[in-house]
Order: C-alpha cells, then structure tokens, then sequence
C-alpha cells in the first residue's frame, strides 16, 4: 500500500501540506491511515510525505516505512513503489486525501486484482450534466455521460505491471491507471463510494469534518435462513439443544447475531457481512454469530465508532423468544458492549418463516464517534 501525501495542497489554503491539515482531532492523513487500518487483508504501508513532514509523517503512521515524495505525484508514487518489500505482490495506490475511504473499498480493489489480475479502479457514476466549453468561456455542447465514471482511490494493480508502466513512462498522467493502460494493460472499474471524496478545497474540508462530527448513524440488517433437521440450532448467540432443527449455512446460520452484525457495518459505511466475512473464507466456515460479532464491532472502533444500542427482531414459528429473551439480551449486549434488546414475532403463515422452513432476523443499530 503507498499512501501518497506529499501534495502541497494549494487549493486548500492552509500553511501546511494537505495531509497534514487538522481534521477534527486528528490531521488528514491519520484519517486516511484509519481506513488503511481496518482492511481484512494484510497490508504493508509506505507513506510518501514531504521533505519537510517527514517526522510528522513517521508520528502518525507508526510501524510505516515514510520516504521523501518526489517533485510531481508521479515521482511520488515511484519512490514509493522503491521502498515495498520484496514479497508484496498486488500493490495499491491511495491518495492520503480521500481521508475517509471506508475499509471495505481497500479489501474491494484487493480482491478484484487477485480475482482478475488487471488495474482496478473505483468510481462513481457521473451524476452532473456534463459541457464541453469553449476558450471564450461559450458552452460548445453537452457530453454523453453515459458510461463515465469519475475515478477514485486506491488503486490496484499487480506489481510487476505497475512497476513495468512506471518504468515505460515517457509523459505525466493524471492517475496511475493511466499510465497502466498506456503499456497496454487492461484496467476494470469496481463501485467506488462517497465516503473516498478528494479534500482538495476548504469546502472539502469543511464537508469531511461536519461528517466526522456527526453525532450518530444508523444502519439496518436482515438475514433469512433456512431450517435444516439433524443440524444444532444457534440463535442470538445461544444454543437450542432442544429444536429439531438448526439454520443451514456456510457458518452456523444464526440469523439474529447475522442481522445485528449487517446494521453494525451499514451504519458505519464497511459494507456488509458478506464482504466482510464472505463463503469464500475458509476461515469462517462454521464460525458462530458471535465470532461475526465481535468482528464487527472491532472494525467499528477501528474506525472511530462506538455502540449506542442496537434491536434485534427475530421472525419464526418456533422457538418462541420470550422465555430467553433476557439471556439473549445479556448475551449481544456484552458481545456490543451497548443495550441490545430482542424480540421475536411470526408472520402470520406466510413465506418461508410462516411456512416453518425458516428464520429470519431484522436489526437496527445506532453509533457514535467515539
């Protein structure tokens, strides 16, 4: 991972460099660093930072390699692509501007790269009409926006082309994409998010920091699964040694504790379970509700943000929730470190609940910064 913050950040209007403009409690690039931090997959950081900051640099990302950036972003990148280890193989570039990219973002272009061996960029879709202008400030015409992304960072690629297009430069280009696709690579596009927004103006800046202040999120999760017989039934976080049958799954189906993970994560932008904790990790084959849940809540304060309290509903014939209704609650509570309370309803014989083939859960959940 380059982390690129050696701009000096003009627009910004500030006396220091951009990343290392104050933002709230911490400067942009902690920020940045933050997102970095909480990323699935591991990751050997390099910091590129001006001559000037490099000890502020090696202050705020201890455990980082922080070189001297170069006179273009260009120059930057490459010192930076020198310092990697030996081992790295997929490298991502990300400048330290889009201070509040979500985590789940880094580990998307990660697993695209491993997935399809190309560049990977994130973007948004245009939204804006889009003019093409004339020197005399005339508008000449409207351009189809129509298969336009507006490009985001990080960026992956595999090492070798990355470093084999560095090497093939003859011109400066905008992103490092570009210069991927000029030595003829292909470079795919993945859905960006409107958390990675550039801090370029004192607007940004303004924007990024009423985010950060936000004094609370909410997000919402579901999760169905069907009832399998012969199978241990876990909801809430609690075995049921009595059902007759458990929920089917890649881990052990607990719909609850799936549920109140997805509205964790959805309130703090990181995604959901299944990008977080996908079937195609060995690691969480068989893995409990509570193994999910206390994963979440560690990517949530690895972000900044803590459990105000959450709600997990729970949509079955059987087992009745009532009865252990307070040991369920005890049980999420402590896995939150916040009040979660629980109920449980049916619904009325319809679909796969209502039929008896199945559980579903539907939570809420309320965060703060912390």
């Amino acid at each position: 991972m380059i982390v690129v913050a050696a701009g000096s950040g003009s627009r910004l209007g500030r006396p220091e460099p951009k990343a290392f403009a104050p933002l709230r409690d911490r400067i942009v690039l902690e920020h940045a660093l933050a997102g970095v931090a909480g990323m699935r997959t591991p990751v050997e950081v390099v910091v590129v930072a001006p001559e000037s900051h490099l000890a502020a640099a090696r202050a705020a990302a201890p455990g980082a390699t922080v070189v001297p950036g170069g006179p273009t972003r260009q120059d930057s990148v490459a010192r930076g692509l020198a310092a990697l280890s030996a081992p790295v193989r997929i490298v991502l570039v990300h400048d330290a501007a889009r201070a509040l990219t979500p985590s789940a973002l880094f580990d998307r272009v990660v697993e695209a790269v491993r997935e399809h061996g190309e560049g990977v960029v994130p973007g948004l879709a245009v939204a804006d009409s889009l003019k093409r202008v004339a020197p005399d400030g005339a508008i000449d015409g409207t351009v189809d926006r129509t298969g336009l992304a507006a490009a985001q960072t990080p960026q992956g690629f595999p090492r070798g082309v990355l470093e084999r297009a560095y090497a093939a430069a003859e011109r400066v280009e905008t992103d490092d994409a570009a210069l991927v696709a000029a030595i003829g690579h292909p470079v795919r596009l993945v859905p960006g998010e409107a958390l990675a927004f550039k801090i370029t103006t004192p607007v940004d800046l303004s924007r990024a920091t009423e985010i950060l202040g936000g004094a609370q999120r909410t997000g919402v999760g579901v999760d169905a699964h069907a009832l399998e017989p012969g199978t241990p039934l876990w909801l809430g976080g609690v075995p049921w040694p009595d059902a007759p049958a458990g929920l089917a799954g890649h881990s052990d189906g607990d719909v609850a504790c799936h549920a109140l993970v997805d509205a964790l994560l959805s309130a703090a932008g990181l995604g959901d379970i299944g990008s977080r904790f996908g079937t195609e990790d060995p690691r969480y084959a068989g893995a409990s509700g509570a193994t999910f849940v206390r994963e979440a809540v560690a990517l949530l304060a690895g972000e900044g943000w803590r459990v105000l309290g959450a709600s997990v509903e729970v949509i079955a014939n059987a087992p009745r929730i009532g009865p252990r209704r307070a040991e369920i609650e005890a049980v999420l509570s402590a896995l939150v470190g916040a009040p979660v309370t629980v109920s449980g309803t049916t619904s009325d014989g319809l679909g796969l609940t209502g039929e008896g083939r199945g559980v579903a859960a539907v939570a809420t959940a309320l965060l703060a910064r912390a």
